[in-house]
């Protein structure tokens, strides 16, 4: 029976841009300028890399269609190189390739990376999904449907279920906002750096009710990037406090939620399967006592509420009183979004997942500097792509080898 890949992965070096509107580079150099810091921190050549993956969301407007813009900008030496898209998940799907391809013992050493090139485009938020680009069906399930509508019934949907008064709602939002541009103001590679109240929060004008203008986040330009090989080889290449993966999972809509039969529209299916598979993997049973902190997928700042429920973290019914009581702030039980998170730290889709990885990686080195978490034990990355009722949803539970 099939156990995963707990332990058998280590991450033994990782790189990520500044994340912001870099008109200063293409897609080709943020891809450079992660790789730099990548391989030197995994202290190997290039050429001792296997193969590698690429993630890329929006190729037509971006690097364009297949692997090539990676081997070629990076100089890869005719290695095997794939080229993946899964949404918003689409950085931890390069980085899940990779990793399973070293588990399977097909490879030493492998390389993920992932990169968004979107401020060139003109968009205030993310380009159309809709005609071609979506398939023949897709869009026209949702031939209206945008991003901050769809989440903002989920806010409706949760609200009417627990039965929360709208001005409690809000303020629990707008506490997961201020949670997050406090920590981002901590992060030089962050693409928004400044502290906002929650009474600013509060008083922002409404984009889809009753999600305001601070409880959405923008899209960024970013590259970030993973070298993993086996605990075997990274001791041999003296690497200490290893980081390895403990678990990595991947789920996605059946079509189920979109009928409203059995799901009525306040949580995500998804991101409860997925997590409790990425749990079972990892030996974790109580998540929230093991779990040391969290980056989450905070499109909207309702996401990062409820997705606390999912995760198994909050009660049912109860995140958004986690959310005001501190559970989840820098300094509280569970911190979630440190660096951040896609609100702040920013949201180029690609790369977002890698981003992700790359804070919880500094975390166990001990080279976070101002947001630098006492001793974490587990660390866990979320990424959910398209709507609440049609949805792509990765985790990966990260730790140090031999920490069980």
């Amino acid at each position: 029976m099939a156990t995963g890949i707990k332990d058998k992965v280590a991450i033994i070096g990782m790189g990520c841009t500044r994340f912001g509107e870099r008109w200063d580079m293409g897609a080709e150099e943020l891809m450079v300028e992660a790789f730099e810091e990548c391989l030197a921190d995994a202290g190997i050549a290039k050429k001792e890399i296997g193969a590698a993956w690429l993630g890329t969301c929006f190729d037509n407007i971006n690097v364009g269609k297949s692997a090539l813009p990676l081997s070629m900008t990076l100089r890869l030496p005719n290695i095997p190189v794939t080229r993946v898209e899964n949404f918003c998940a689409t950085g931890t799907e390069a980085f899940r390739g990779a990793c399973y391809a070293v588990a399977a013992g097909a490879y030493d050493i492998a390389l993920a990376l992932g990169v968004e090139k979107l401020k060139d485009t003109g968009y205030g938020g993310l380009p159309s999904f809709t005609g071609s680009d979506s398939g023949s069906l897709t869009w026209q399930w949702f031939p209206n449907m945008t991003a901050p509508g769809a989440f903002a019934q989920l806010a409706s949907a949760y609200a009417a279920k627990y039965k929360i008064a709208d001005h409690d709602l809000k303020r629990a939002m707008a506490h997961v906002s201020a949670k997050s541009h406090a920590n981002g103001a901590l992060n030089p590679k962050a693409h928004l750096r400044k502290a906002v109240s929650e009474d600013q929060i509060m008083a922002a004008p409404i984009i889809a009710h009753p999600l305001g203008l601070f409880d959405c986040c923008g899209v960024s330009d970013g590259a970030a990037c993973a070298i993993v090989t086996t605990p075997e080889l990274a001791k041999q290449l003296g690497k200490r406090d290893i980081v390895t993966v403990k678990g990595l999972q991947l789920a996605l809509s059946s079509g189920e939620e979109m009928g409203y039969n059995d799901w009525d529209g306040d949580h995500f299916v998804t991101t409860s399967k997925c997590s409790t598979k990425a749990y079972q993997e990892a030996g974790i049973s109580n998540p929230k006592e093991e779990i040391s902190m969290m980056e989450v997928h905070d499109c909207f700042s309702i996401t990062e509420l409820v997705t606390m429920e999912d995760l198994h973290i909050s009660e049912r019914g109860r995140a958004w009183r986690d959310v005001m009581d501190g559970v989840f702030d820098s300094d509280g039980q569970v911190p979630c979004q440190v660096d951040g998170g896609l609100k702040c730290f920013g949201h180029p889709i690609g790369a977002s997942g890698l981003r992700m990885l790359y804070e919880m990686y500094l975390q166990f080195h001990g080279q976070a500097g101002e947001r630098q978490i006492e001793d974490p034990r587990f660390g866990l990355t979320h990424n959910l792509g398209g709507f609440p009722a049609m949805n792509v949803c990765s985790i990966s539970v990260v730790g140090k080898y031999g920490n069980t």
